[in-house]
Parts: C-alpha cells; sequence; structure tokens
C-alpha cells in the first residue's frame, strides 16, 4: 500500500524498462518487449488487431507505448495483467496527474516555465505534468487493451477501466447535427477545458515571416498558412504532387491516407518557385523540401519545428507548426468569401462543427478596434438652438 501511495502522489517513478519496437510484419507494425527483450504476446494481440481494424502505424505505436505504460506499473505493483482491477486503474491515473512529464524538461535555458501564459501570443505553455487529455487517453487504451481480450474470452471479467453507462447511451443515438449534450465523466476520467483554436493575428505573423532566413522557410509557411495543409502533409509533397496550372498540390491526407487535392495561393507557388530555382528540383519520388546543409535529405518534420522554435526564441512567442493550419482556418472562415461548408472542405474536417468553431472572435484579433474604443471621446449632450439655458435646465435637470 505504501508504494501504491508513493506512485499517486508523485513521488516514485515507474520503472523505465521494455521498449516499444518495430516489427518484422505489417499486422502489427510494432511490438512491446519487456525488460529481457522478450515480446508481450498479449500487447501483440491487441496491437495487431488495431492494425488489421486499418488504424494507421503511427496511431499503433501510440497504443503500444500507453500498453508498455501499464504493463510497467503492473510489474512494480507485482500484478499479473489479468488479474488487475479497478485500484490499479486508479494508481496510474494518479501517478499521471502529479509525475514530471519528460518531454517538458527539454526546453531552453532561459524559455519560459511551464504552465506560464506567453504574454505575446496569450498562449499558455504546457504543464510540466501530463496533460488532461494524455491521461483520458491512456485509460482509452488501457480500456480498449482489456475489451479486446474479454470479446476473445481472456482477462478478467469486469473490464478495470470505469465506463459511464450514461454517456455510453446518450452517444450510441445522437445525430452529428444535434448539439453537444454534457453528460457526466466516467470516474477516473480528467476534465478537458474545450479551448478555441489558436490563430496567429495579421501584425504577429508579419513579424514571425520576416524571421525566416530562407526562400524554403518563406515558401513553407506560405503554404501552411494558405492551404490549411497539416505540418507532416506538406513536408511530404514532390514535384509530382504540384499542380502549377490549378494552383493547388496534393497531400496523403492523415485522415483518410488517401492522396488530396489542396488549394494555395499564387504567393505560395511564387516562393516555390524562387526557392526550386535556388536549390534545383530534387530526384524523382522525393519530397521538394530539402535540408539546407550537409548531404540533401527531406527536411524532417522535427526540423521544421526546430525552425520555428528558432524564430519563438527570437520574438519571444511560442507558436507551433499546428497553429499555421489554425491560421488558415480562421482566414478563410473569416474572410467573408468562403461559406462555412467550403472552409470544411479545404480543411478537411468530417464534421462542420470542427470547422465553425474558427469563427470565435479572439481578444488578441481585435486589440486595434478595442484601442480605437478605448481612446474614443465621451459623447458630449447637445440641445438644438433657440432653447433658453434655464428652459433646458428646468426640463432635463442640466
Amino acid at each position: 500500500m505504501e508504494l501504491r501511495h508513493e506512485l499517486m502522489e508523485g513521488r516514485a517513478e515507474l520503472p523505465l524498462v521494455g521498449a516499444v519496437l518495430p516489427a518484422r510484419g505489417v499486422h502489427p507494425p510494432y511490438i512491446v518487449v519487456n525488460a529481457y527483450d522478450d515480446e508481450i504476446e498479449v500487447a501483440t494481440a491487441y496491437l495487431r488487431d488495431l492494425a488489421l481494424n486499418d488504424c494507421s502505424p503511427l496511431t499503433v505505436r501510440s497504443y503500444g507505448y500507453g500498453v508498455l505504460r501499464w504493463f510497467r506499473l503492473l510489474w512494480l505493483l507485482g500484478v499479473s495483467w489479468e488479474k488487475a482491477t479497478e485500484a490499479e486503474v486508479a494508481v496510474l491515473a494518479g501517478w499521471l496527474r502529479t509525475a514530471s512529464n519528460p518531454q517538458r524538461r527539454r526546453s531552453l535555458p532561459g524559455g519560459q516555465a511551464p504552465g506560464s501564459v506567453n504574454l505575446r501570443t496569450g498562449k499558455p505553455q504546457l504543464r510540466p505534468g501530463y496533460a488532461p487529455r494524455t491521461i483520458n487517453h491512456a485509460l482509452a487504451v488501457v480500456s480498449g487493451f482489456y475489451a479486446f481480450h474479454a470479446h476473445q474470452g481472456n482477462g478478467p471479467v469486469v473490464n478495470p477501466v470505469p465506463v459511464s453507462p450514461q454517456r455510453r447511451r446518450t452517444l450510441a443515438h445522437r445525430s452529428p447535427l444535434e448539439p453537444q449534450v454534457v453528460v457526466s465523466r466516467a470516474r477516473l476520467r480528467q476534465k478537458v477545458t474545450d479551448r478555441p483554436p489558436r490563430s496567429i493575428p495579421d501584425r504577429l505573423w508579419d513579424e514571425l515571416f520576416d524571421r525566416m532566413g530562407c526562400e524554403r522557410d518563406r515558401a513553407l509557411l506560405e503554404f501552411y498558412v494558405s492551404s490549411g495543409a497539416r505540418a507532416v502533409e506538406l513536408l511530404g509533397v514532390g514535384v509530382d504532387d504540384i499542380d502549377w496550372a490549378g494552383q493547388r498540390i496534393y497531400v496523403i491526407s492523415k485522415g483518410s491516407r488517401e492522396r488530396e487535392a489542396v488549394p494555395a495561393s499564387p504567393q505560395a507557388f511564387l516562393r516555390l518557385a524562387r526557392y526550386l530555382d535556388e536549390v534545383g528540383a530534387p530526384p524523382k519520388g522525393e519530397p521538394v523540401w530539402r535540408t539546407r546543409r550537409g548531404a540533401s535529405r527531406p527536411l524532417s518534420y522535427w526540423a521544421m519545428r526546430r525552425i520555428m522554435q528558432r524564430a519563438n526564441g527570437l520574438l519571444g512567442t511560442n507558436w507551433t507548426l499546428h497553429d499555421l493550419r489554425h491560421t488558415a482556418a480562421s482566414r478563410m472562415a473569416n474572410g467573408g468569401k468562403l461559406t462555412l461548408a467550403e472552409v470544411q472542405t479545404i480543411m478537411r474536417h468530417t464534421d462542420i462543427q470542427t470547422t465553425s468553431r474558427y469563427l470565435t472572435a479572439r481578444v488578441e484579433e481585435i486589440f486595434d478596434k478595442l484601442t480605437e474604443h478605448y481612446n474614443a471621446p465621451r459623447p458630449q449632450t447637445s440641445y438644438p438652438a433657440g432653447y433658453a439655458a434655464e428652459d433646458i435646465k428646468a426640463v432635463f435637470g442640466a
């Protein structure tokens, strides 16, 4: 009991044993191994089922890490997976609520403290621990793991992760056109704040664009903010994916994993032409975005992320690559030229309610209007000519 209490209070750490490794086959693309590099068969069966249900390899990998975290906890507590109960799930939730997230320890010296708010962008820094969405995802992974094995006739009779019967009944018969219904959360599930998407105001966008040090980076930002393509989608575009005459590019969509057309601005294609004039066209089948130092190789997501981090360090901001997609959607939705359904098509949202979130006004984007409002002179009372001041004072008390 003492060890469980220490874990829930964040005073003990899970052992860093085991790993998630690429598999030799496709189903699944990843496997989970223990401290002795032995494959955990029950985890492999679950990940294989996810892959067979058309989950992307990255999703399978994410779920693999969730299963590994759960097994690390069970190994530490000395509980076999088929005998786990809600008590062990509560320890996992408590540890995630109090433990420090190692991903937050990578901030640069002199950077903002985790959880603080950037005064220039209005965006909060990530909290030092695990976010509520991460905790809920961890619980969903464990719940899915036991639901799969229960279907196979293995594991405990009752899923150790609590569920909300009211929520299941409500969502089972809810039309996507109906408004969102508020239902109680299941036990151990965390409260998630629904913040509106954060787009970059024009004045801060100009500063960010000016900090791009080469034609490649300027072209990338133009494509991000005019097409709304996701970061990885745009970085995978090759020469054969560019339709110069139609002013559009073809990307592998994250959701459907299909090759889809995405329009972009003429300025973006002009920047791209200048970039290709400088470095030349890449080999056939290779992405057009290349590294600038060393041997020519495709620009990775992490390299592009580092470009944004350097610009943030100079500007004192904390913009992310996904903020560029938010900015594109916000400009389209509020520009007055496109309908919401057209914006939904361009952004490739499955639900138009997702697109409608970009119609929300934000204080950062109406700063100039607020300044004009605060500096407006106080209205003066005036009366038509021809009335005596004594009469006005007797009637209006002025």
